[in-house]
């Protein structure tokens, strides 16, 4: 009875379109007794199909090949970006740096010049942007925004040896009442945000002329 009841099911389950390693998997019975009950019980060409196309395996191996093939257009925008661009001279970086603060720089508190980023590349270039214009990394204060459930001393180090600024150059940091693991969509690079800041009446009033510079240049015809 055990066998005939097995029989019946496996029918039910090839008529749902289950392959025959689901089955056997569900029955516990081997290829070859599945071949004798269900001989009559071909799968149609969508059923194979829907098969094909939820099968593990082949995800894994269509994702795989998906980033291989991303990977390679990356690495050729790569190539073709470093020889359109060539390296960059001062000059380049001069200019880039005002509409890097142009973008994400301190425009609203006079005399404040700063910038604030999660991207560690991004505040990198702000220093080595400011170093152009004549201020030392001694004169830079860094104030980190974290979430309540980060560690300051663990984030303050990382920071620090990120940046090559001395931690009695850090701020007391902002800690927000929400979590990190708390978020549902986690973006930046879970070090918190980074500000780098200096105060310098002078150079901020620079840079605000340069900004509005270079926003008329835009708006020539």
């Amino acid at each position: 009875m055990a066998r005939v009841a097995d029989k019946e099911r496996a029918r039910r389950l090839r008529a749902e379109g289950k392959s025959y390693s689901e089955i056997k998997d569900v029955l516990n019975v081997g290829k070859g007794t599945l071949s004798a009950w269900l001989n009559d019980m071909p799968l149609s060409r969508e059923q194979i199909r829907l098969l094909r196309d939820i099968n593990p395996r082949r995800i894994e191996n269509y994702r795989e090949t998906m980033r291989k093939k991303r990977e390679l257009r990356l690495d050729d925008a790569y190539e073709r970006v470093r020889k359109d661009m060539g390296k960059l001279s001062r000059r380049d970086l001069f200019i880039g740096g005002f509409y890097l603060y142009w973008g994400e720089g301190n425009k609203s508190s006079r005399g404040l010049v700063g910038i604030s980023n999660t991207n560690p590349e991004v505040i990198l270039s702000f220093i080595n942007w400011v170093k152009l214009l004549g201020i030392s990394k001694s004169k830079l204060s860094v104030k980190l925004h974290l979430y309540h459930d980060m560690s300051i001393k663990k984030e303050n180090i990382y920071w620090s040896t990120t940046l090559s600024i001395p931690q009695n150059q850090f701020r007391k940091p902002y800690i927000k009442t929400s979590s990190l693991s708390g978020l549902t969509y986690k973006n930046g690079y879970g070090h918190g945000t980074c500000n780098v800041l200096f105060e310098d009446i002078a150079l901020w009033e620079y840079i605000t002329m340069a900004l509005k510079y270079i926003g008329e240049q835009h708006i020539r015809p």
